[in-house]
Formats: C-alpha cells, structure tokens, sequence
C-alpha cells in the first residue's frame, strides 16, 4: 500500500510540472507573425529597390564671379613713390575714380616743379630751330633755281659758239678744198707750159709766170691749211668751255643739293626733338596726374597691402584688395575626371550654400529643401590640382517656378557643395553602380545631346 501511494504522489508532482511547463512555453502564433513581419520587408524592400532613382555628380568647390571683372582684384599704383595720404579705410565702399591712395614722387629727374614749363622753353626754342631750318631750304631751293637760269643763258652761249666754230671748220675746210683745186690746176699748167717750151710753143717768161703763180697757190693751201687748223682749235675750246660751264654748274648744283640735304636732315632731326619733348611733356602730365591712385571700378576695399605713411612702393605694386560691386556670383565646382565627360554644357544643378540650411536628398532632387537651382556654365579644357576638373556654374534662368533665387547674401570664397543631375535609373542599379564604382549612365552621347539642344 506504501508503495502505490508514493506512486500516485509521483505522477501528481510529474502533472503539476507539466501544468507550469505549458504556461511558460511561448505562444505557438509568433512563429508565424515573424515570417509574415519578414515577407512583408522583403516585399517592401524589392519595391524600393525598383523606386527610380535620379542619377547625380557630386563636387565640391566655393563660390566665385561669373565674369573676370567680377573677382576680386588688385589695385596697383603704375608709378613708384612715396605714400602720403590714405583715403579709404578697409570694408569702405568706394566709386569708380574715388582716390584710393596719394603718393608723392621719388624719382629725381621729375623733383623740379616747373619742369613742364621749362620743358616748354626748349619745345619753343626746337620750334625756332626748324623754323630756321625750312628758311634755309627755301634759300637753298631759290639758289638751285637761280642757278639753273644762269646754266641755260650760259650754255646758250657757249653752244652758239660751239655751232659758229664748227660753220668755220667746214667754211675752211671747203676753202682748203678749193685751194687745193687751184694748185692742182696750177701744177698741170706749168707741166703743159713746160712741155710746150720745150716743143717751142711757149717762152721762157710764160714759164716762169706759171711757177710763180704755182708757188703762190702752193702758199695758199698752206695758208688754208692753218687757217681750218685755227678753227678746229677754236671749235675744241669752245667745247671745252661748254663742258666747262656744265662741270661748274654741277659742282654749284652739288654743293646746293648737299646744303638742301643738310637743312632736310637738320629739320628732321629738330622735328624728332620736338616730338620727344611733346612726349616728355605729355609723360610728365600723365605721370602728375598718377599721384593719386583711383579705384578702377565701383566695389568695396577688403584690404589694404600696403601701411604706413612715408612708406615707398615700387612701380606697379599692389597696395589694396577690391571686391567688385554687385557681381554676378556663379559656383565653382570640382568633379572627377571619371565624370566629365557625362557632364554637358545644359545640365542642370543642385546646390547647398554654406551658411543656409538645407536638406538634400540624392537620389530625389525634387524633395530637397534649401537647395538652389544651376545650370552648367563652362567646363574646364584641362585638369587643374589633384586630377579634378573644375566647372563653373550659374544661377538658372529663369529661376525654376518652385525654386528661390540664389541669396543675395552670398559672398566670394565661401564654400557650395552641388550634385549635377543625370537621367534617372532604379536603386538597385545605383546600389550596383556604386558597389562596383562604375561611373553614372548617360542617356546619349554628349555631342549627340548638345546638337539636338541646339535644334530645339
């Protein structure tokens, strides 16, 4: 009887446990609750993945000018000196030609304070000289013209006398001739008259009448003779006189020419003169008016380079910083050199400004907030520092219809970050993109999408 009590004792304490067993157990339903939790999130996460998917560029950069005139430049003074007065302050807003600096001269070829007048005395005095000068051609050019009159009256003469020596030579020379004839005829006579002596026919007087009158006729063909060799001489020297008057007119003509080409000279070497002092006069006017250094545009003074007064600058060293006035801000971005060539001249830009806050969404453009619409303005020809291209980008325009201006508080130099938007591709594309960094998908060739932009 022991035994089966402690037996029925047993199997109550066994059916007590298994009461308090159940009871802790987990309920059978979660099991079934997590796999539906787990296939809805499959589900989810499949359709997210089809989710499209705006495709972007990012690029970091600051903020610049849009126009080179608009960047921050350098005033320089164009001449050295000595600084003597300032006349801005630095964050001062100055107008195009307000005096920016006021320098007083260092160089010792400009100390005299009435140079310029002085400078007009030796101006005058080379406008006397050339004055002289143009008289002395004017001389010059009177004596050639005399002397040509006087070489046409001369060489009349001496050519009158040169024809008159010639008609003598041929006047002698045909009387030559004809006393010639006489004496041939006189020696035929006498030999006749000989003959007929001897034959009987003629007397010894008529013979000598014939010799006599052959010795003078011999007489004048010598006379004749020297009388052609007279006028020959004379016709050479009357020659010689004509080339004589010629020689001396060239040599008086020479000497005019020579006088003529000296006051020529002299009156070009006095213009040139005349022409350094004009040049002189109007550098020193000029350089006075240097003195004072002028803001080349309207703009504010950021910083002056220069301190001090008393202080001597060099010719064309800067000496304050200006900020145009109203520039035309743009971005300036810097891309991989993987991502250009998917960038084109039209694309559009997303951009957050330091300082304003934003929210930007990568993948949804269109949901961002605080971000500022661009467009693609340049792309660099070559890379600059690092590999990187820079692009240069401005404020679209028009301004899209749910998107604000660019502030008008945006100052040079502050930093932007931007993303350039591409086509649109589903997530599970760009999940794959990134995991295996292959660059963004182009819908067209770039060439291709300008061309078709310029048709429209």
């Amino acid at each position: 009887m022991a035994n089966k009590s402690h037996t029925n004792t047993h199997h109550k304490l066994i059916d007590g446990f298994q009461v308090q067993s159940a009871e802790e157990l987990i309920d059978v339903k979660g099991p079934h609750l997590l796999g539906r939790i787990m296939t809805v999130c499959l589900v989810l996460f499949i359709i997210i993945l089809m989710l499209p998917w705006r495709q972007t560029i990012p690029g970091r950069g600051t903020v610049t000018a849009l126009r080179p005139q608009d960047r921050p430049q350098t005033v320089q003074n164009q001449i050295g000196g000595r600084i003597e007065r300032w006349a801005v302050n630095e964050g001062q807003e100055v107008k195009k030609g307000d005096t920016i600096l006021v320098i007083s001269e260092t160089s010792q070829s400009y100390f005299d304070p009435e140079l310029p007048e002085r400078l007009d005395e030796q101006l005058d005095a080379k406008k006397g000289s050339e004055e002289a000068a143009v008289q002395k051609m004017a001389a010059t050019k009177a004596q050639m013209q005399a002397l040509s009159n006087g070489l046409r009256y001369q060489l009349s003469a001496a050519e009158n006398k040169v024809q008159q020596a010639e008609n003598y030579v041929k006047i002698d020379s045909a009387d030559l001739v004809a006393v010639k004839n006489y004496y041939e005829t006189s020696k035929a006579r006498l030999a006749r008259y000989e003959r007929g002596y001897k034959d009987g026919l003629f007397s010894l007087t008529d013979i000598e009448t014939r010799r006599l009158k052959l010795q003078e006729d011999n007489a004048k063909v010598i006379g004749q003779q020297n009388k052609l060799s007279n006028s020959i001489q004379a016709l050479l020297n009357a020659r010689i006189d004509l080339d004589n008057i010629r020689a001396k007119y060239q040599e008086s003509l020479a000497k005019a020419q020579s006088d003529m080409s000296s006051a020529l000279s002299s009156r070009a070497s006095v213009r040139g003169e005349i022409a350094k002092l004009r040049n002189d006069i109007s550098n020193i006017s000029i350089r006075r008016g240097l003195y004072v250094v002028r803001a080349p545009q309207d703009g504010f003074v950021v910083k002056t380079l220069k301190a001090g007064i008393g202080e001597n600058i060099k010719e064309g060293e800067s000496i304050a910083t200006l900020q145009p006035k109203n520039p035309q801000v743009a971005a300036e971005l810097y891309v991989d050199a993987m991502d250009v060539p998917l960038i084109l001249d039209t694309s559009d830009v997303r951009l957050q400004f330091e300082g304003w806050p934003s929210v930007q969404f990568s993948g949804w453009p269109s949901v961002a907030v605080g971000t500022f619409a661009g467009k693609v303005w340049a792309i660099d020809r070559v890379s600059s520092n690092g590999g990187k291209y820079r692009l240069l980008i401005k404020q679209a325009d028009p301004v899209p219809q749910n998107d604000e201006p660019w502030p008008i508080q945006l100052r040079q130099g502050s930093g932007v970050y931007g993303r350039i938007i591409l086509r649109s591709v589903p997530l599970w594309y760009e999940i794959w993109r990134q995991l295996n960094g292959f660059p963004p998908s182009l819908e067209k060739e770039p060439k291709t999408a300008e061309a078709d932009d310029k048709k429209k």
